[in-house]
């Protein structure tokens, strides 16, 4: 008789380590999920912020090309640039393109192109152990180089 309890109090507990264990595996799989999807989102954002940037810093007409001293420059505008990387979003397939937002889009020294994007990210899977969404920011900076 006491044999037989205490095999009985041994299976309850081992069933409580169990679903235990289980729930700790369930928790590791969804954030591992959830880590690479995020992983994967930013670097795709990364991705469209390098395209966008390296658009709006060759986005120029040859005319606007000038020679000082020798040597070819161009100066870029805050319009064009913003112009010009807006453009880009829309050429884009609407997959890469969709929920991103364009922060802003300038030049700072009228040769390079600075764009930043932001586009809120959200876990395959919602669960207790992950939070509903996150914003990602990201800034990609292109420069035109002549000659």
């Amino acid at each position: 008789m006491w044999v037989k309890r205490f095999h009985e109090e041994e299976e309850g507990s081992s069933l409580i380590l169990i679903i235990f264990a289980g729930l700790i595996g369930l928790a590791v799989v969804l954030g591992t999920v959830a880590a690479t999807s995020l992983y994967i989102e930013r670097k795709r954002l990364f991705t469209v912020a390098d395209g966008a940037a390296l658009a709006a810093a060759e986005a120029f007409n040859l005319d606007d090309v000038q020679v000082i001293n020798g040597r070819a420059s161009i100066t870029l505008t805050n319009t064009e640039v913003r112009k010009e990387t807006d453009h880009y979003l829309q050429l884009i397939p609407t997959t890469e393109s969709a929920g991103i937002s364009v922060v802003s889009a300038v030049t700072n020294d009228g040769r390079s192109a600075t764009v930043s994007l932001q586009k809120t990210w959200h876990p395959p899977v919602v669960s207790i152990f992950m939070p509903e969404g996150m914003v990602l920011d990201v800034t990609s900076t292109a420069r035109t180089v002549l000659g």
